[in-house]
């Protein structure tokens, strides 16, 4: 029996995970990877997209049959024990102080390319960003899943825009063009490009509040993922014809840029609102993903009971307002500390990979048949990238480490009255 209320069906699914998985990647990734891959980087997408399918199946499979709004640490947990549940999730919810201050610093910045902002503002733009996040959290699920699919269509309908504009596709430009010599090219694209399909662990912890968890999880995961990488591609064709890349330090300017080509100065505000949008859909899936792991975890016994209270429409409201009051302080120490967007990043990338391979490593030991297969092959994926990461994987293996030690020194320091 759901703890949630079941709230949302197959369409608010996909526009909560493809919204999450487009977020500030969509314009800023399809630049950098071109830079990185040029031509090859088309090739790229339908690899990419290729190899995150069999992550994306797995998820599905273990979203479909055990649908808890623990997510991913929770499926962990029943694949590993609750030791290892509450370090996945205390190592998941590490990445909060990191990434969220990073999103409202991107978020912020479209505004900045549009406004003369300073640092004060930007601060009051980045708590009304989250006051925001807090009242469509308090709502139903349904709501934000409305709000959220809304900005996947302004999202989509951007890129038409550009197609439209731009007579696309060019005969200059071939959708698939042949790059018989740049084939090297395309790991160093796909370093970059996979974390446009992070987000699909915030995701399980929604599945508890599908009406129909068995069909439509799996159906709106799957269907997601496509609808993002699709969106990439498309916009990568744009990229690649109008030449809106090749510098590292001006490739997230790449948008503004093109629609600058296309439709001059007047085109600022949408490339503003747009952009914000996405980042706030990102984000939201996210925040109310954060909330939902707290909820669940004191509603468990894990955390204090006062965090597993829903409010009158059935969400856990007190759980909520703790993940915006920690970001509005983190977001405030990152100002003040004056982080920049590159340092918080590095840090909550290596957590992101290893949730998504113990997971892949839970489907292994949970699931059966072919999909246990496809969860092995899953795992072998995942630790290929984190082993890509070099050095930057050492924050986050340190960080388990250390949450491992301190988690035994705890059980080791509560036996020690049952001794004496």
């Amino acid at each position: 029996m759901s703890r949630l209320n079941k709230e949302l069906g197959l369409l608010q699914g996909i526009g909560l995970l493809s919204t999450s998985l487009l977020g500030t990647g969509i314009f800023v990734v399809p630049a950098l990877a071109a830079t990185a891959a040029g031509q090859a980087s088309l090739w790229a997408w339908l690899i990419l997209i290729v190899l995150v399918l069999p992550v994306a199946f797995t998820f599905a499979q273990l979203g479909k049959r055990f649908p808890h709004a623990g997510g991913a640490p929770h499926l962990i947990g029943r694949a590993f024990g609750a030791r290892m549940e509450r370090l996945i999730a205390f190592l998941f919810l590490a990445v909060l102080p990191v990434g969220l201050p990073a999103a409202l610093n991107i978020a912020t910045g479209f505004w900045q390319a549009l406004l003369p902002i300073g640092r004060g503002e930007a601060l009051l733009i980045q708590l009304a960003t989250l006051g925001a996040m807090l009242l469509l959290g308090q709502r139903p699920a349904r709501a934000s899943g409305f709000i959220q699919g809304l900005i996947a269509l302004a999202i989509i309908g951007t890129v038409a825009l550009v197609w439209w504009v731009g007579e696309l596709p060019l005969a200059s430009q071939p959708l698939l063009p042949d790059i018989d010599d740049s084939w090297q090219l395309i790991p160093a694209a796909l370093g970059v490009m996979f974390w446009c399909f992070v987000g699909i662990e915030a995701f399980t912890h929604l599945g508890e509040e599908f009406k129909n968890p068995q069909r439509d999880f799996p159906l709106a995961l799957l269907l997601g993922v496509l609808l993002a990488g699709l969106v990439y591609w498309a916009f990568s064709v744009a990229v690649l014809s109008f030449g809106v890349y090749g510098d590292v330090h001006s490739d997230a300017a790449s948008l503004p840029r093109l629609m600058d080509q296309l439709l001059g100065d007047k085109a600022r505000v949408l490339v503003a609102l747009v952009g914000y949008l996405a980042c706030f859909a990102s984000m939201n899936v996210y925040v109310q993903g954060f909330a939902r792991l707290i909820w669940s975890l004191a509603d468990e016994g894990k955390l204090p009971q006062p965090l597993a209270r829903l409010n009158r429409h059935g969400v856990p409201g007190p759980a909520l307002l703790l993940v915006v009051l920690i970001c509005a302080l983190c977001a405030a120490l990152a100002g003040v500390l004056q982080l920049s967007v590159d340092d918080l990043i590095r840090y909550a990338n290596g957590n992101f990979i290893l949730v998504y391979l113990l997971s892949m490593a839970a489907g292994w030991v949970l699931l059966r048949g072919v999909w246990r297969w496809l969860a092995g092959f899953s795992s072998l994926l995942c630790a290929l990238v984190l082993l890509a990461l070099g050095v930057e994987a050492l924050y986050a293996l340190g960080l388990l480490g250390g949450l491992a030690l301190f988690g035994y020194w705890r059980e080791k320091r509560a036996a020690l009255p049952l001794r004496s």
